[in-house]
C-alpha cells in the first residue's frame, strides 16, 4: 500500500482504507459507539464495542449483505430490558454472539435465571483498540461475563480485515478464570439478508453431512433446506442442525447479483452449524450459526449430554471467517 504513496497515486491512505470511531445520536441506538471500517476491496462494516465487539451491517461493493431487524442497533441504554425482551432488542447484523453460559430459550437452571441466548451481547467490550498494521485492519477487545462468588469467563476477540480484500476473520479465545470447571455454550449467530438473500439465492453445504430438523414444521421443508422462497406473510421459521464431517464451510450465492459469501469456522470447537431460515415478510433472514451445542439452554443441553465444560483456567480458541466475492463466470 505504501508503494502507492511512493508512486504518487495517493497522499493520504484513508483514500483507500479507513477506520473511524463514531457515536450514534438518535433512537434506540443513541449513545452506542460504532467502529466503521472501509477497505479498498469494497467492504464496509460496523463493529460494535458496546455489544461484545459484535459486527453489525456489512456491505460489499455497495450492496447490503446482512439482515438488520426491525429493531435496528441497540445501545447501552437498552441492556436492562434486553434480558427479558430479546424480540424487542435483537438487531441482527453479521455477527450476534450468543452465550457464554447459555444459548437458546430463556430458562431457570437451578437458582440461576438465563435470558434468551445468554448475556454476552449485553456486555460491552473493554481494552478496545482499532489500528492498521501493515496492510491489515485489526480490532481487538475483551469481554468478561462474571458473577460474585461464581463464574469468570473472559473472551478476547480479534477481528482481522485485509485492507485490499473483502474478508473478515474473527478469532476468539475464551478462558475460564476460576479454579472450578465451568459449563459454557457459544453460538456465532451470523445473519444474512436481502438482496444477497432472495429466492434467487442458494446455499451450498458439504455433501458429507447430516441434516437434523428442529421441529416437525422444519421437517416439512427438509428437501428445500438449501433453497429459498420469496417473502411469505406470517411464515413460521425453520431451523436445521447441519453436522458436517470434516469440511466446515458454507457458501451463500446469488447468481442474479453475481455475488457470494463463504463462511468457514473451526469445526473442532464449533462442530454444528445451525441453519435458521425465516422467509416471513419483513423478517426475511438466513442465519448461519456455527455452535458447540444444540441451542436448547443449559439444563436441557446438560440432560442431552451436549453441555461442554471448560476446566479450571482452560482456554478454547474459535475462529469464524467470512469471504465476500464476485462469482466467477
Amino acid at each position: 500500500m505504501y508503494d502507492m504513496m511512493k508512486q504518487g497515486y495517493v497522499g493520504n491512505l484513508s483514500q483507500l482504507r479507513s477506520v473511524r470511531r463514531v457515536q450514534l445520536q438518535e433512537g434506540n441506538s443513541k449513545g452506542a459507539e460504532v467502529i466503521e471500517v472501509c477497505t479498498a476491496g469494497g467492504l464496509q462494516l460496523d463493529i460494535l464495542p458496546d455489544t461484545g465487539l459484535d459486527i453489525g451491517q456489512v456491505r460489499y461493493q455497495g450492496v447490503n449483505m446482512t439482515f438488520i431487524s426491525k429493531n435496528g442497533y441497540d445501545s447501552p441504554a437498552m441492556f436492562l430490558p434486553y434480558e427479558t425482551e430479546f424480540s424487542h432488542t435483537f438487531p441482527g447484523g453479521l455477527l450476534y454472539t450468543c452465550g457464554l453460559r447459555s444459548a437458546g430459550p430463556a430458562h431457570r437452571d437451578g437458582d440461576e435465571w438465563h435470558p434468551l441466548h445468554g448475556r454476552y451481547h449485553g456486555l460491552p467490550a473493554e481494552q478496545v483498540c482499532a489500528e492498521i498494521e501493515n496492510d491489515e485492519i485489526v480490532v481487538k477487545g475483551t469481554v468478561r461475563e462474571t458473577s460474585l462468588f461464581g463464574h469468570v469467563l473472559e473472551l478476547k476477540r480479534t477481528i482481522r480485515i485485509p485492507c485490499f480484500g473483502a474478508q473478515i476473520m474473527v478469532e476468539d479465545q475464551i478462558t475460564n478464570l476460576t479454579p472450578c470447571d465451568e459449563e459454557y455454550m457459544q453460538v456465532y449467530h451470523c445473519n444474512f439478508g436481502y438482496p444477497l438473500l432472495s429466492e434467487k439465492a442458494r446455499l451450498i453445504l458439504p455433501e458429507e453431512r447430516d441434516t437434523i430438523p428442529r421441529t416437525p414444521f422444519a421437517e416439512t421443508g427438509l428437501a428445500r433446506a438449501c433453497e429459498f422462497d420469496p417473502p411469505i406473510d406470517g411464515e413460521e421459521e425453520r431451523v436445521f442442525f447441519q453436522k458436517m464431517k470434516d469440511d466446515f464451510q458454507a457458501t451463500l450465492q446469488n447468481p442474479e447479483l453475481g455475488m457470494e459469501m463463504t463462511m468457514s469456522w473451526s469445526g473442532d470447537t464449533l462442530p454444528i452449524l445451525s441453519e435458521w431460515r425465516s422467509m416471513a415478510s419483513g423478517d426475511y433472514v438466513l442465519g448461519l450459526e456455527p455452535t458447540n451445542c444444540y441451542i436448547m439452554g443449559r439444563s436441557a443441553e446438560r440432560e442431552h449430554g451436549t453441555l461442554r465444560k471448560l476446566s479450571a483456567f482452560e482456554t478454547v480458541k474459535n475462529t469464524v471467517t467470512f469471504q465476500f466475492s464476485m462469482m466467477e463466470d
